[in-house]
């Protein structure tokens, strides 16, 4: 019986360490889907991070063009990892690439742009998070496909790496073209 009273609570741990482990195997984004996706992206107008860029809203969003937007902060390390996939990304004319700079200053996020490099065409600021939440964004870095009339096509959650870019953005950013 003593004996039981060591290896229960070993037991106990080991099962809920495996549980955890476990659970970090699974996608972010399909532990919490979007409600957006096949829907119309938000309506709102989101700002110019500064007099250098332009905003975009419904408007840009619907113009014709499947448009990549991604969520960023200077203070975010997935994000500057993520940078030269972005850049990748910008050499392709067969979409638009916006951003949407969340809970940062401009000048910070100028800063991180001059290190990192600057892919977009256009940049919004959402300084307070609340387009963030309209988005349903939870973390950055988030990035949506969005189509030619506007709808939501896709949400990757957390870092584009070489194999989400293979895998999940560029089928979307195709399926998005067919739908527009």
């Amino acid at each position: 019986m003593r004996r039981f009273l060591y290896v229960a609570p070993a037991l106990a741990f080991a099962a809920v360490a495996f549980f955890l482990f476990h659970s970090l195997s699974q996608s972010p984004d399909r532990a919490l889907p979007s409600p957006l996706i096949g829907k119309h992206a938000p309506k709102l107008y989101l700002p110019a991070l500064d007099a250098a860029t332009k905003g975009f809203g419904p408007r840009e969003l619907s113009a014709g063009h499947v448009t990549v937007v991604n969520v960023f902060a200077s203070w975010c390390a997935p994000c500057r990892s993520e940078a030269p996939i972005l850049e990748r990304l910008a050499r392709d004319d067969r979409f638009a690439l916006y951003g949407v700079a969340q809970k940062d200053t401009p000048a910070r996020v100028r800063a991180f742009l001059k290190d990192v490099g600057d892919p977009f065409q256009r940049i919004a600021l959402d300084a307070d998070g609340r387009a963030g939440i309209e988005w349903g964004v939870y973390g950055v870095p988030e990035t949506f496909v969005v189509d030619g009339r506007g709808i939501i096509r896709a949400r990757i959650v957390g870092e584009i790496t070489p194999q989400l870019l293979d895998r999940e953005l560029m089928p979307a950013i195709r399926e998005a073209e067919r739908a527009s």
